[in-house]
């Protein structure tokens, strides 16, 4: 069996579980998610714990059971403290503004970037060179950080792009004549 199915999800206070057959949906005090979950995978509720198992004995059963656990395990945290991801922008002239629900950047390029932020998150910039993505679907925070990146990699010869605040960028040496 999965170890990490064996752990149990304690819940914090102020946050509520409701388990169906097939589906398990967790509301807090910063919103609710559901999830669905696998015919294979057992969840029993205790006072405030979580207890995860498998209804067979099979591998694909078991490494189901820790998947699930995990995710429950982040949608709890997310409902009740949420996400945050730090992006940081790095070169001459990059800025970063938020209007409305659409987050404008300027990369370098010869026209600007829009980014429409999605439903369940939060974007700020506190400064004009940082971005502050929040949510309480760790999954979402995780791709919208990752689809705002993608538009100006950190390259490696002079460092410039959008860069995870907490990601180490190996530099290059430049050729020499």
């Amino acid at each position: 069996m999965s170890r990490i199915a064996n752990n149990p999800v304690t819940l914090p206070n102020g946050v509520e579980v409701s388990l169906s057959p097939s589906e398990i949906s967790v509301k807090g005090g910063k919103g609710s998610l559901t999830m669905r979950v696998h015919d294979l995978v057992a969840i029993e509720q205790d006072e405030s714990a979580l207890k995860f198992g498998t209804k067979s004995g099979d591998r694909k059963a078991s490494a189901l059971a820790g998947t699930t656990r995990s995710l429950v395990n982040n949608m709890v945290i997310g409902v009740s403290e949420g996400f945050t991801r730090e992006l940081q922008l790095q070169g001459v002239g990059y800025r970063a503004q938020v209007s409305g629900r659409q987050l404008n950047l300027t990369l370098g390029f010869s026209h600007p970037v829009e980014y429409p932020i999605p439903e369940g998150i939060e974007i700020e910039t506190p400064q004009p060179t940082q971005i502050v993505v929040k949510g309480i679907d760790k999954q979402l925070v995780g791709q919208v950080s990752a689809d705002i990146r993608s538009f100006r990699p950190p390259e490696p010869y002079k460092g410039k792009g959008v860069r995870y605040a907490d990601e180490y960028v190996k530099r290059k040496e430049a050729k020499k004549k």
